[in-house]
């Protein structure tokens, strides 16, 4: 960087007046996104290695997946309201840091038990980065195409860090042990970090919010998203009747009102209610929540049905993935032609039908080859990649100056929560619908097609779903057909 004009920003606006110059902060920013992301199915293809090894059930492999997002999901708002008062920067290396820490810890694990708690602190960590990373790419420019461009960046990378979890995974698992999958978080931390630390402004104090942190609003938060997934598997293991199973789906209702009424009193709130008035922030959330649940039953479904049902390698099985990888990137302009010519909730519409569109497919698909299946991967993909660009960016352009981290962190929140749904739902039915021990060898012929049978049915249940709360998000958000959503 040559003149402080032009490469860095200005003292006063902290802004870059391209992406070319805020090449450093924007790369580093994607890194350490992408580590977090990655890490949410990194593991994903191990888990029948993993099943194998530490001698263990259905139920304990969804939350070795689970854990991470449990935590993750609920802490994101924590994180981001955190942000907003001490300073993003500040809080983006600590959780950089911590995440890498916590990653060579794996080298100890011994029990499935421990891995679970392991990815559940590593969760923690990571909610300290995700609504950062996407909150500081929003204010790294003041021009609102800049703006969305950097976030389009954002989810690609991103994205694409999920979805090559397994891909990048099976390839180190034909080398090395499983455990390594995590250990090379570490140096991928670490070079993000140094690139947070050189290239990205600390924050400035007027940028800051002066409210008082709202610990029991976090508490809350935590305890309703926490029971309302742990009820999920309790059903399977204890019965939908059981005492544990109830009194978690009570808990969950029970902190989950008591959220509300405290945020509606206090002076301070974490989330601010009132903003869900706006329905481009309500119908964004929303919506999201429908993506990550096509997106995470996807990948957590397929990856059991390549490895067991189709006998392929880890290796191949994340090879399997490429089609949502590819059409993550491709379909930029598609996404972007929908949102021009026909507007942000026609063309959200349009993303909800594809994503249920292709989960019944899957749900015939699954019987039928990897190339019908990899067809109903393009189109989900598709319709993902409309509706995750569109309500992003809407949501957090929504949001007032001060508060871009709590904004960022209600639509990673939204994602989390589905992707905790998503995993816990195809996790729970196919342990109801197949089996609750994963077999250590090769499965029989009659174990494929219960397999099969339960994928159908799955799906099937996914797509009215899916279909249903996306399109539900879609139809409260405008018609602009701008770049930007309006305020």
């Amino acid at each position: 960087m040559t003149t402080p004009t032009t490469q860095t920003p200005t003292s006063q606006t902290h802004t870059y007046p391209s992406l070319r110059a805020a090449w450093i902060p924007l790369a580093a920013l994607c890194l350490a996104f992408f580590v977090e992301m990655v890490d949410n199915t990194l593991l994903t293809i191990a888990l029948p290695t993993i099943g194998r090894d530490l001698g263990s059930g259905t139920t304990a492999l969804q939350w070795v997946t689970g854990a991470y997002s449990l935590t993750f999901g609920g802490l994101l708002l924590t994180a981001g309201s955190m942000a907003d008062r001490l300073g993003r920067r500040r809080v983006l290396l600590v959780g950089l840091t911590v995440f890498g820490l916590l990653s060579l810890c794996v080298l100890a694990v011994t029990t499935a038990a421990e891995l679970i708690a392991l990815r559940a602190a590593l969760g923690l960590a990571a909610a300290a980065m995700a609504p950062i990373t996407t909150s500081l790419a929003f204010r790294l420019f003041e021009d609102h195409a800049l703006r969305m461009r950097a976030m389009t960046v954002m989810i690609v990378v991103g994205m694409s860090g999920f979805i090559l979890g397994p891909v990048l995974g099976g390839t180190v698992l034909t080398h090395v042990r499983w455990e390594w999958l995590l250990v090379v978080n570490a140096p991928i931390a670490l070079i993000a970090f140094v690139g947070v630390r050189l290239g990205v402004p600390a924050d400035r104090p007027e940028d800051l919010t002066r409210d008082a942190l709202d610990l029991p609003g976090a508490a809350l938060s935590i305890t309703t998203i926490g029971l309302g997934c742990y009820s999920l598997t309790s059903g399977v293991e204890h019965g939908w009747l059981s005492a544990i199973t109830l009194a978690s789906i009570l808990g969950a209702v029970a902190a989950g009102i008591a959220f509300v009424r405290h945020e509606r009193r206090t002076a301070s709130p974490m989330l601010d209610l009132g903003l869900f008035a706006n329905g481009t922030v309500r119908g964004a959330a929303i919506a999201q929540i429908g993506t990550s649940i096509a997106m995470a039953s996807v990948m957590f479904g397929l990856i059991l049905h390549f490895q067991y049902a189709y006998g392929w390698s880890p290796m191949r099985a994340g090879l399997a993935n490429l089609p949502i990888i590819v059409t993550m990137i491709a379909a930029t302009p598609v996404s972007e032609w929908l949102a021009r010519r026909f507007g942000h909730r026609i063309a959200c519409l349009v993303g909800a039908a594809l994503m249920g569109g292709s989960l019944a497919g899957l749900s015939w698909s699954v019987s039928h080859g990897y190339a019908a299946i990899a067809v109903c991967m393009v189109v989900m993909t598709v319709g993902l990649r409309t509706v995750m660009t569109i309500c992003a960016v809407a949501l957090v352009d929504a949001m007032p100056e001060n508060r871009t981290s709590i904004g960022a962190a209600l639509n990673d929140t939204a994602q989390e929560v589905g992707t905790s749904v998503g995993t816990a739902v195809v996790g729970t039915l196919i342990a109801v619908l197949v089996t609750t021990q994963l077999p250590a060898g090769a499965w029989s012929g009659e174990l494929v097609a219960s397999f099969f049978h339960g994928e159908r049915i799955t799906y099937a249940v996914l797509a009215a779903v899916v279909g249903l709360v996306a399109a539900a998000g879609a139809l409260t958000l405008t018609d602009s057909r701008s770049t930007e959503e309006a305020r």
